[in-house]
């Protein structure tokens, strides 16, 4: 099937660990051009070589970009711009989770989770989206997750970001439908990162390579109806799916890719 990617321009946040680095090489190899926002700059640096060595036919570029400062998300977006003309796709990847009890929580972890989880989705759709109404077409995939669905222990106030992602990716959907604009979410489950040459230093999924033991990821897995854990190409697949044109008529929709951990 052809997804009628080719040539088209995609921002992937995050684009440069675990889920992030999977969808940044589905794209390449569908022939899109990818930008890498990513704060990462050496695991990006990475990526941009593996993806460009695909022979997909786009390019694969990274600007650094911290999405917690709103300069660097307009910074990133004009380079974009500058580099490639238009934009045509936005993927809201990047995320950030520290395991605990809510009891154990405190007013500063509330604002870390919530201003890169939930405010980083803000600034780059509120960036991005009067360009796409200008040129009346576009789509935003954001990155939601199955803990603001079913709920998890030790990921309250994590789910709670997420769910005001599901929720904010509804309401942009409503408003924006007029203009050929797309916006849907993808939920994953647990997704593990497949080895170290997938995450960089300053990625969240680092510290999930020494806890996924093999004993682990089994105990896990019990949880899940295919009874595995999530690859982050599967993650990858459902985002490009939906970025494409084989999608032109699915829109304010959250799709889980967790193996049936979550069922709506």
């Amino acid at each position: 099937m052809d997804l009628g990617l080719a040539g088209k321009t995609v921002i992937v946040t995050g684009g440069g660990s675990n889920i992030g680095r999977a969808i940044t090489l589905t794209f390449a190899k569908e022939g899109a051009n990818v930008v890498i926002a990513d704060f990462d700059e050496p695991q990006a640096k990475k990526v941009v070589g593996e993806a460009n060595a695909l022979g997909g036919g786009g390019r694969t570029t990274t600007i650094k970009t911290d999405v917690t400062k709103l300069d660097e998300v307009e910074a990133a977006v004009k380079k974009t711009l500058d580099e490639f003309g238009k934009i045509d796709v936005l993927v809201n990847n990047v995320g950030w989770e520290n395991l605990m009890f809510f009891v154990e929580t405190t007013p500063d972890f509330w604002d870390k989770i919530i201003d890169i989880n939930y405010k980083g989705v803000l600034r780059f759709t509120r960036t991005v989206l009067p360009l796409f109404i200008e040129q009346k077409s576009g789509v935003i995939v954001n990155i939601g997750s199955d803990s603001a669905r079913a709920g998890d222990p030790r990921e309250a106030t994590y789910a709670g970001a997420k769910g005001a992602v599901i929720s904010f990716t509804k309401s942009v959907a409503r408003e924006n439908g007029r203009f050929g604009i797309r916006v849907n979410v993808v939920c994953p489950g647990a997704t593990p990162p497949e080895g170290p040459e997938a995450v960089g230093d300053l990625s969240m999924a680092k510290g999930a390579l020494s806890m996924f033991t093999d004993e682990v990821k089994a105990q896990w897995a019990k949880a899940y109806p295919l009874r595995r854990l999530g690859r982050a190409q599967d993650i990858a697949n459902a985002v490009v799916f939906l970025a494409s044109d084989a999608a032109s008529f699915i829109t304010g929709q959250t799709l889980s890719v967790s193996g049936g951990y979550s069922m709506v």
